[in-house]
């Protein structure tokens, strides 16, 4: 019974291949509802699947590149019928959606294709400091998808005099053995980026963030080496200068710590001493600059270091003979004796004056202690 029943299903199997066989060589074509193409003309091949012999027949011209169309159903079977295709399965299907494939260049591509045609060439610098300009407004340039290749210059010229360029590209095309030609003219310029005033700003004015921008400017128009925007906050400009005026390293110092005839700490240091008074600059100058300054107190004029807002040091060194080792005396005082009180104005009276002697200089700058005539008692 099972034999004769194995007997049975393999008869139905034998039956059933031919039919399936014949079923897949008959197939019904069947619309599609999205098509893409990449020529310029839409086959029956496109529009449907299992066309057969007809798949080859063109039908309708492809939409431009890059951009979409729809076909009615209605209007695409009545075409097919004119191709003696008939028989086609269109399901719930309303419209036929072609797109045309495209390869877009877009208008940033092309400039940067243009520099690096001209970087380092005709005394022109990197292609990031090249800006260029199209003779015709051009923008996103679409070429056929089979364009796959990259833009190759094969001729270049540029007149460094009026900027003018002439630059001609070949791109590889995967369904024509010669390449696709472009050819743009227009102006290139080397530029720099440079800091540019905001507003205008007088020479005593520190510069802040918000009277600086970053721009970029023909480098014809900035001679000498431009300043970057954190190189400029916080200095001082030589000269007085308008918005819009590019920024080069020689326009900035540093800002001016003290100002002529301004009033001033002047300090006075020497080894183990700090001592200050009141001055007059004679000359501005900025930190680490060295001016001169007058002591309202004695009337001299003295040379120090700029070293902060307003405030010039004098250093002991420059003014008198270095100190020497003082003499070791503690062991000649008694235990509840201190050292005499140091006269502070007359300390300052003679670190101002130039010293007449090597005495004079240990005088000054080393207090003396009183020191007992009893001797020393032993311990």
């Amino acid at each position: 019974m099972i034999r004769a029943t194995l007997v049975t299903i393999s008869v139905l199997l034998a039956l059933a291949l031919p039919a399936r066989a014949a079923d897949d060589f008959i197939a019904a074509p069947t619309l599609r509802a999205s098509v893409t193409v990449t020529s310029d003309v839409v086959r029956v091949g496109d529009l449907i699947d299992n066309a057969g012999s007809a798949a080859l027949i063109p039908v309708y011209r492809s939409p431009d590149l890059g951009t979409t169309g729809a076909l009615p159903v209605a209007q695409v079977l009545s075409v097919l019928r004119g191709k003696q295709v008939i028989g086609v399965m269109t399901g719930d299907i309303k419209e036929v959606q072609v797109t045309r494939l495209a390869r877009t260049l877009v208008n940033k591509d092309l400039e940067n294709a243009v520099a690096a045609a001209l970087e380092r060439r005709f005394g022109l610098g990197d292609a990031a400091n090249i800006t260029v300009t199209f003779d015709r407004g051009i923008s996103d340039m679409r070429l056929d998808a089979s364009n796959s290749g990259a833009l190759q210059p094969v001729a270049t010229r540029y007149d460094a005099r009026s900027g003018r360029f002439d630059v001609a590209f070949e791109i590889v095309n995967d369904n024509n053995p010669a390449p696709t030609k472009l050819r743009f003219t227009g102006n290139a310029i080397e530029t720099v980026e440079v800091a540019v005033l905001t507003r205008d700003i007088d020479r005593a004015d520190l510069l802040k963030s918000s009277d600086v921008a970053l721009e970029r400017r023909p480098k014809a128009e900035v001679t000498g080496e431009a300043a970057s925007r954190d190189r400029t906050v916080g200095m001082q400009l030589r000269r007085p200068m308008r918005a819009g005026t590019p920024i080069r390293v020689a326009d900035i110092v540093k800002p001016d710590f003290v100002s002529r005839d301004q009033s001033v700490t002047v300090i006075y240091q020497v080894p183990g001493i700090y001592l200050t008074t009141r001055g007059k600059a004679l000359e501005s100058g900025t930190e680490g600059d060295t001016v001169s300054v007058l002591n309202l107190q004695t009337k001299r004029t003295l040379t120090g270091t700029v070293t902060g807002r307003g405030q010039v040091t004098v250093q002991g060194a420059s003014q008198s003979a270095p100190m020497p080792a003082a003499v070791e005396q503690s062991s000649s005082l008694k235990r509840d004796e201190a050292p005499a009180p140091v006269d502070t104005a007359a300390l300052l009276r003679n670190l101002v004056q130039a010293p007449a002697s090597q005495a004079q200089v240990a005088q000054a700058q080393i207090p003396q202690v009183r020191v007992s005539q009893a001797p020393a008692k032993s311990e």
